[in-house]
This record gives C-alpha cells, sequence and structure tokens, in this order.
C-alpha cells in the first residue's frame, strides 16, 4: 500500500493506493502542488484505491445525473452510505467508488486505460471534498476566481456565459490581480465566522492549481447583456443565486442541511452581486471597482 498526504483548504486529505501497475500518483499530476509531508492532525477523509472492490448487491438507486462530462449513477447503501458509477462522455464506467454516510472513509476502484482512470479518480475526489465538506461548512462551487489583493472574487454563471471570459478581462486589464482557480474553488468559514476562498486541484480545461487562499471579498453571478450594470442582491436573491453554484445532494436531508446553512452564514458576511455584462475591459473595470471598494489587504 501506498499512502500518500494532501493539505487542501487546510484539510489534510490521505489517499492510498493498492499496489498496481495502473493506478498511483500519476493519474493526478494536479495534486503535486498539494502534497505535503505533514501527516499530524485530523484526516478530513481517507481514500483507498483498489481495483479488487466489487459493487454493493443491497443498493437503491437514488439518482442519475449528468456532470457535464458523463453521467453518474447514485445508490443509497443499508447503512447508510453510498455506493456512485462515474462514467465519462462516451459512457465508459471510469470509476466504482463506495463511501460511508459522512464521506469520511471511501474506496474505489478504477476501469480503462489512464484517461479514464484518471478522470474517474478526480471525478471521486471532487465529489467526496464537496459531500465531506458540507459538515464542516465549506463548499466546492463552479466558478472562476480572481485573486486581487489578498481577497479572492469568484465568478459564477451557467456553463458557456463566460466566467472565464471575465476573469481573463481582469488578468488583462486589472493590474496585480492573479487567477486562483478557473473552474472549482473551495469557499470555508473558518473558525472565527470569516469565509475564505481557496484554489483547488479541480480547475476544469485551464491547468490552474494554486495551493493558496484569500478572504472572500463578494460573490458575483455574470449574466450576459447589452450594457454594462452591477447590482447587490438583497439576502434571498443572493441564497438564490449563490445555493445553485454549489455541489451538493438534495436528496441527502443532512447535506443539505449543513450546505444551506453555509451559504447563509456565507451571504451574512459577504456581498453577492450580479453583473450584466459585455465581454470587454469596461465590464471588468466596472466589477474591480465596485467589489474591491473598501477591501484592503
Amino acid at each position: 500500500m501506498n499512502s500518500y498526504t494532501f493539505r487542501i483548504a487546510d484539510f489534510n486529505i490521505k489517499i492510498s493506493f493498492q499496489e498496481s501497475n495502473k493506478n498511483g500518483m500519476w493519474l493526478l499530476p494536479s495534486f503535486d502542488h498539494f502534497k505535503t509531508d505533514e501527516e499530524d492532525g485530523e484526516i478530513f477523509f481517507t481514500l483507498t484505491v483498489d481495483d479488487a472492490l466489487r459493487p454493493s448487491k443491497e443498493k437503491k438507486l437514488v439518482r442519475k445525473f449528468d456532470t457535464g462530462n458523463g453521467d453518474t449513477l447514485v445508490y443509497q447503501l443499508p447503512d447508510g452510505g453510498y455506493q456512485y458509477i462515474i462514467r465519462d462522455v462516451a459512457n465508459r464506467d471510469c470509476c466504482l467508488l463506495i463511501t460511508n454516510k459522512a464521506f469520511t472513509e471511501c474506496r474505489c476502484a478504477l476501469n480503462g486505460d489512464w484517461t479514464m482512470r484518471s478522470f474517474g479518480l478526480n471525478d471521486a475526489l471532487m465529489l467526496i471534498f464537496a459531500f465531506a465538506g458540507s459538515f464542516r461548512q465549506t463548499m466546492l462551487i463552479h466558478a472562476s476566481c480572481v485573486d486581487y489583493k489578498g481577497w479572492g472574487y469568484p465568478f459564477t454563471a451557467q456553463s458557456g456565459t463566460g466566467k472565464s471570459t471575465h476573469t481573463s478581462l481582469w488578468l488583462k486589464h486589472i493590474e496585480g490581480a492573479t487567477l486562483l482557480n478557473d473552474d472549482n474553488p473551495i469557499i470555508r468559514i473558518m473558525d472565527d465566522g470569516q469565509p475564505y476562498i481557496y484554489g483547488s486541484p479541480w480547475s476544469g480545461k485551464t491547468p490552474c492549481y494554486r495551493n493558496r487562499r484569500a478572504r472572500l471579498g463578494a460573490v458575483t453571478r455574470i449574466d450576459r447583456a447589452p450594457q454594462n450594470s452591477i447590482e447587490r442582491l438583497a439576502p434571498i436573491q443572493a441564497f438564490a443565486s449563490l445555493l445553485p453554484a454549489c455541489s451538493s445532494m438534495k436528496w441527502d436531508p443532512a447535506i443539505y442541511r449543513h450546505l444551506c446553512d453555509a451559504v447563509t452564514r456565507v451571504i451574512e458576511t459577504t456581498p453577492v452581486y450580479t453583473l450584466h455584462c459585455l465581454p470587454d475591459e469596461e465590464a471588468a473595470r466596472l466589477s474591480c471597482a465596485t467589489l474591491a471598494k473598501g477591501n484592503e489587504k
């Protein structure tokens, strides 16, 4: 058994591989930036990769959903845990994942070539992190996030609306702006009640795997429009805007309740906006001037 420890969003996670010439750290190149030799402290979750794992015979199909990269089948187990079948866009079974109810102890088996195994393992880890995080005031959000003067500004939107386009305009026109993550940053509410946003090993098509954090400055949903304007949302609107951007399981009452509590805490401490915009420099400067106003490192 080969085991590795990683530090993601200030949580320690442990991944272990049964001896195999098909499975190993070469499947997770983006995790190199998060590897740590420090094994002291609590382990957030463990994942054991073992191709000898077999599906549970006692299970109930709960949901089948499209992740955008393929279908995932969700089964409830008698002990309250879950079983997942993760498929790619070609409908090939890439990963069998079995977890306990709290997502702290997980096992998976991989299938196929390097591409299928890497996809299945990354998807499994992202899923585990999102659902384990719900119990720790932590959420994985679908957003592109810039770091500016020590503050993080994630932009959410429906796929294809232009999250990455807008953050690229910040990088081009706003001096000092850097990309923190382009697809799945992590928001964590710390013990002092303040939310921070972290880079993660999951960044979509953009290889941006930054192991750092920033204070959460604002959350903004992008809405394409014929002219640029920005509005701060009232709490109920803010909740409705942020919640759909978070990875969750609505069919699990405990996970969903914890996520809603965390989203509520975010909107109590952080402004939420809608940016109606064109894909141009003016939109980037308008959002920067509005979101960063009053924020200092």
